[in-house]
This record gives C-alpha cells, structure tokens and sequence, in this order.
C-alpha cells in the first residue's frame, strides 16, 4: 500500500511539473560549460603591445571606456594575471574589454554568445521574464525544483524491485539493447538513467533550493549551529567590516591600491576590483585562484583607498563553517566547485533528466491515456 501510494504520488507530480523540469534540466545542459565556451570565443582578444610594455592605470582603461560609452555603467575591474589578456570593465555581463597596454577598447567580445546564455539562464530561473513579472515564474520554477527533488527521492525508493533478484536489479542497472516494445525501452531507460545519476543529481538539485527560497539558504547555516547572515539592506556588522573611512585628502590611486591586493598572495589567475561608490572609503578585491566557479581559491581584500592599509582580509579559510558551506553550494549546483570534472557530471546528469522526464511523461501517456483512448474507441 505505501509502495503504491508514493507510486501515483510521484507519477502525478511527475505529470504536473515535467514539462518545467523538461526546461530547465535542457537549458542546464546548454548552461554546461558557459565560462569555458566565452573563454575561447574571446581568445583573439590579446594585446598587440611589445612584450614588457607598462600597463596604463587603471582609471585610464575604466576612462578609455567612458569616453567610447558616455552611458556606459563601469562597476567592476577583471584583471589576468596573463600580461597579453585584456581588462575587462563594466557590470555582471555587460563588459567592455581593453587593450592593457594601449588603451584601445576592443568591444565586448562574443556579445552575441553571452546575450544567447544570458536569455538561456533567464529561462532556466524564470522562464526568461524581465522586471516584476519574473516573480511568479520564478516561484514556478522553485516548486518545480521542489518537486524534482522529491521525484528523485522517490525515484530511488521505487526503483527497488518487490522482490531482491538479480533478474530484477539487471533490467534497472543495465541497459536493455533489444526491448520488446517502446514501452519496456522507456521503462528501462527511466530506471537505468535514474538510478545512475541518482546522487549527483540530488546534490544538483537540492543545491538548488537555497536560491529560492530563504528557509533552504538559512539551513544551511543552522546545520552548523550557525545564525544565518543578515539580508541585503542591512548594515553590515561582521568583525573587520569598516563602517567608515579615514576621508582625509585624495584616495590613493586604484594601481597602488591593485599592487598592495596582488601582492597578498604569492600567485593568482584573476583580480576583481569593485569600484567604490561615494562617499566610501574603502575598495574591495576578489582575488581568484581558480577558474572563477571554486570558491575555496577565491579570497576577498578590503583597502582602505586613502591609506591602502588592510581593513580586512578574508581568505577562504577564515570564513565559518557555514559560510564555506553556503560558498561551495552555490557551485555545486553548476558542478564548477570541484573543476572541470564536476561541471562535466553535472552537465551529464542535467542531460540524463532530460531523457529521464522524456521516459516519465511517455510512461505516463500509456498508464493514464491510452486506456481512455480505447475504451473511448471501444464505446463508438
């Protein structure tokens, strides 16, 4: 009776959410390997400079920008530590990329390409809805999630046989190369495929629940006896967080500013520099380690911008237990926290889902339509 109960439970949420999961599961095998594909489209963006020519400053390249964009919004600076790799100046993925060594604004790189993700990742989140219209779908989408993550769990519990032969666990571990039917193919492909990516998939998908919802974002910290963070708005209150500057005479130039964050570690691939907004008196650097997705080789500097004294510094380590944990989560969910390797599996069980709720929908059809299709037939 419980078997049968979770059985229909699992079907009819499988029914009512499908089509979304169908979506989202397609639009994160496209999301795959994003930064690695808009990586090698932007290859020919090098700098044509001698080598060992001096880097102009920094408020040059952001200005070389401004006078080419009047309108443009510069928030961030992404600096290589790759002296041929251009600046990269503007804000999220609208960026602007110049030519370190000349000043030369060289565009926006594959602008097509990051417009082609960006309308991706709107779809995967919220069905691709600008402004206040993007809340409801976006709360689609969560529930969706939601669901799919009961669906695996489900999943796992029915995919045991009623009865523990080898005969049984064969047809749900091995694919069947010569099925009777369209029926049995689906059948064993939805067991084979689900059980396969089973726990990559819950890891994947649950990762997921924190960015919907606050209770998901909060357990996380709780499950290390840990009092979630403040939301956004709120002042911030952490140890080593100045809530106020020195403002006496002119801040220090964002170069001087750039060589005290570099030399904080002995190597590193990328620095991000926030733009300060007045009246602060404080910059803050992202110093990356990593490919940009792992969160245990990505450090934050704070400089004081008129003294350039440290006002804190937080590598990785230094953060709790549960902000480690918040970090990593966020890349689990695209697999990038554990490297190439991860962002492949996650990729490949994003792909698994596709055919997964494909099988699902097909078995469903047959269970649930077809029968009232011939009865309906039989009854002419």
């Amino acid at each position: 009776m419980i078997r049968k109960t979770i059985f229909w439970i699992h079907l009819s949420c499988g029914v009512a959410a499908g089509l979304v999961i169908l979506m989202m599961s397609a639009t994160g095998v496209l999301l795959t390997y994003e930064r690695q594909i808009l990586d090698w489209a932007d290859r020919d963006l090098r700098s044509t400079s001698p080598r060992g020519a001096a880097s102009l400053p920094l408020e040059g390249l952001v200005a070389a920008v401004t006078r080419r964009e009047p309108s443009f919004e510069v928030a961030s600076i992404t600096i290589s530590a790759d002296p041929a790799a251009p600046v990269s100046v503007g804000r999220g993925r609208d960026v602007r990329y110049v030519d370190r060594h000349s000043g030369e604004v060289l565009g926006a790189g594959a602008a097509g390409l990051r417009e082609f993700f960006s309308a991706v990742t709107g779809w995967h989140r919220w069905f691709n809805v600008d402004g206040e219209g993007r809340a409801p779908w976006r709360a689609v989408t969560g529930a969706s999630n939601l669901v799919f993550l009961f669906l695996i769990l489900s999943g796992i519990y029915l995919w045991l046989p009623r009865t523990f032969k080898w005969a049984m666990f064969r047809i749900r571990i091995l694919f069947n190369t010569k099925p009777a039917s369209g029926q049995d193919r689906d059948f064993n492909w939805h067991h084979v495929l689900g059980i396969w990516s089973a726990l990559p998939l819950v890891v994947v998908v649950a990762s997921a629940t924190v960015f919907y919802y606050p209770w998901a974002n909060d357990l996380v910290y709780r499950s290390f006896g840990e009092e979630p963070p403040q939301r956004r708005g709120a002042a911030p209150t952490a140890a080593g967080v100045p809530t106020g500057g020195t403002l006496i005479g002119e801040p220090l130039p964002l170069d001087t500013l750039f060589t005290i964050a570099a030399a904080q570690l002995d190597s590193w691939r990328r620095i991000t520099v926030q733009l300060p907004t007045d009246p602060e008196s404080t910059v803050r650097f992202t110093l990356d380690q990593g490919s940009g997705g792992q969160p245990q080789l990505r450090h934050t500097l704070t400089l004081d911008a008129y003294t350039g004294k440290t006002t804190s510094w937080q590598p990785f380590t230094s953060q709790s237990a549960g902000q480690r944990a918040r970090s990593y989560v966020r890349f689990l969910h695209t697999g990038e926290a554990l490297g190439l390797i991860g962002q492949t599996i996650a990729g490949l069980v994003s792909l698994t889902s596709v055919f997964m709720v494909w099988t699902g929908l097909a078995l469903a059809y047959r269970r649930l339509i077809v029968p009232v299709v011939r009865r309906a037939k039989r009854a002419r």
